[in-house]
């Protein structure tokens, strides 16, 4: 995944005095536990994980970069209103007038759709990514003949939905794209696969599980593919350890990343 947003500014049409606003209301919202902040009217709101101070993981005393003041707030963006903007309603209407037909109400498979910096995101509820899926594939008003794989995202803040994954589609038929997002959480990483619609995501998929540990229930071989087979954990989950290998360098020794000096 694109690693999903990160970012202490809003939207890219947020400037001056309304990106203030933004900042200090999201600062606020996270001193007082609130999980949401609502931007000036018009704009999307947008879900607090956490506030960042510092830099380098700092937390408490100990920070000789500097950078103690520094302050980012880190958030997903929430739902955003109509009208979407460019081709999106279109998208969004046709899918839900396709997932009608086969029985199911759009607000039952997505669960929100956002609309940021100008890319459209449907989070799709994991139940139903196959048949959103073969829908976008499939009828002729929508015709996301390929997906571009998978890439996952780790937010260990995110309580409850802490692993992501991201499907970016591409229409060849209309020059359009967009991406599918699905969250789940550590304790049950579980994601139908999408080899039997997108038959070249299977080994993106076998990546996403090799390094994030998301599982793909239905792929044809779900191995790892880049790290040997009896490899422990996920390695580019954001709690994974450094590791790493003692270094002699004309006498001297470096220690492994994990051993060095910490500001925390």
């Amino acid at each position: 995944m694109s690693d999903s947003t990160e970012s202490g500014k809003p939207d890219s049409g947020t400037t001056g005095k309304d990106a203030d606003q933004v900042r200090h209301v999201a600062h606020e919202a996270q001193e007082a536990g609130g999980q949401q902040v609502v931007q000036p009217e018009g704009r999307t709101p947008l879900d607090v994980i956490k506030v960042r101070k510092g830099m380098f993981g700092v937390t408490g005393s100990g920070d000789t970069s500097g950078f103690g003041g520094l302050q980012r707030t880190v958030f997903m963006p929430g739902q955003s209103e109509r009208p979407y903007g460019s081709y999106f309603d279109e998208i969004v209407d046709i899918l839900a007038e396709v997932l009608a037909e086969a029985g199911v109400a759009f607000e039952t498979c997505v669960e929100k759709v956002v609309v940021y910096r100008g890319q459209l995101t449907l989070y799709i509820n994991r139940d139903y990514l196959q048949l959103v899926a073969k829908s976008l594939r499939d009828d002729q008003d929508l015709r996301f003949e390929i997906c571009l794989g998978v890439s996952g995202v780790h937010y260990p803040e995110d309580t409850g939905r802490e692993l992501h994954a991201v499907y970016p589609l591409y229409s060849i038929t209309h020059n359009r794209t967009f991406q599918l997002e699905v969250a789940v959480p550590e304790g049950d990483p579980h994601i139908p696969t999408l080899t039997g619609i997108y038959p070249a995501n299977d080994w993106h998929e076998r990546e996403v599980w090799d390094f994030f540990g998301i599982i793909f229930d239905g792929h044809p071989h779900l191995a790892r593919i880049q790290m040997p087979d009896d490899w422990p954990g996920h390695p580019q989950r954001k709690d994974y350890p450094l590791g790493g290998i003692e270094v002699e360098y004309k006498g001297a020794t470096i220690p492994a990343p994990d051993e060095r000096r910490a500001y925390n």
